[in-house]
């Protein structure tokens, strides 16, 4: 007789379960999570009033756009979905799940700051040696609403290319100022 290990499906918890133990220490999600809340997010949050119904922060927004470009999700529905179907980005999220409305209006309305957010995780995952980067190369967006990128290893570049990841843009680059304390996001 073959003694297998049961699925558990139906089985309840006497506790819920911590979102936060879902992922392993050293997974991407929790980089990102991490070193979101390492950046300067005053002028997102100073932008929102406070009437309506409340507003999911703009860090868990920002997370659930970088983590999506990392992992090839880029549309509004389909990052929307994944916050129900994967695991990673539920834990970003936090369990609660922004419809695809609210992430497109964010990504349209905070364009600008989202980009150059988007370069200080890039420099983070750059100083913690998670990251080695090559060319990356910014395209001409289709729509101001959807920004493009390419990474590349090799010296080619495509035919849109607009901006390439150099010394020179770097020194040109009007770049936000870095946080101050900064711990390691994987500690």
């Amino acid at each position: 007789m073959s003694n297998f290990i049961s699925a558990g499906r139906a089985t309840a918890y006497l506790l819920p379960p911590s979102v936060d133990e879902w992922r392993a220490q050293d997974h991407l999600a929790r980089f990102v999570v991490e070193a979101i809340v390492q950046l300067e997010l005053s002028e997102l949050t100073r932008k929102y009033v406070g009437c309506g119904s409340k507003a999911h922060h703009p860090a868990t927004l920002l997370a659930l756009l970088v983590y999506g470009y990392a992992s090839g999700v880029f549309s509004s529905r389909e990052l929307e979905r994944a916050t129900y179907g994967s695991v990673a980005f539920r834990v970003i999220a936090g369990n609660p799940h922004p419809d695809h409305d609210t992430l497109a209006s964010f990504r349209s309305r905070f364009v600008d700051e989202i980009a150059a957010l988007f370069v200080q995780m890039l420099q983070l995952a750059q100083e913690v040696e998670l990251l080695q980067l090559g060319t990356v190369c910014l395209d001409a967006p289709r729509s101001r609403s959807t920004p493009h990128a390419t990474a590349r290893s090799r010296t080619d570049t495509s035919p849109g290319c607009k901006v390439s990841w150099s010394s020179k843009l770097m020194s040109s680059w009007p770049w936000p100022s870095k946080p101050t304390a900064r711990t390691s996001p994987m500690a």
